[in-house]
C-alpha cells in the first residue's frame, strides 16, 4: 500500500470524505487516491510516495509558502 494511500484511509477518519479540498475528492472519480504533497522545489512538486509532478497549477500552498521562504532567504 502505497503512503497516499495509507494516510488516505487515514484521513478519511477523521475529515469527511479524507480531505477538505473538493479538487482532491474528484480523484475517485477516475479511481485513484488524492496525492499527499510533502514538498515543493521551483515547478515541481513531489509526494510523499517519492513521485515527481511538474506543478501546472501553481496553486499547491505548500510549494507557494516554500519558494516564499527561500525568496526571503535570498533577499536577506
Amino acid at each position: 500500500m502505497s503512503k497516499s494511500r495509507k494516510l488516505f484511509q487515514e484521513t478519511k477518519q477523521v475529515i469527511s470524505g479524507g480531505v477538505n479540498n473538493p479538487p482532491a475528492r474528484a480523484f475517485s472519480a477516475v479511481n485513484n487516491d488524492p496525492l499527499f504533497i510533502d514538498r515543493g522545489d521551483g515547478a515541481l512538486i513531489y509526494d510523499v510516495d517519492g513521485n515527481e509532478y511538474i506543478d501546472y497549477v501553481g496553486s499547491w500552498g505548500k510549494s507557494v509558502i516554500q519558494m516564499l521562504l527561500q525568496y526571503i532567504l535570498i533577499i536577506c
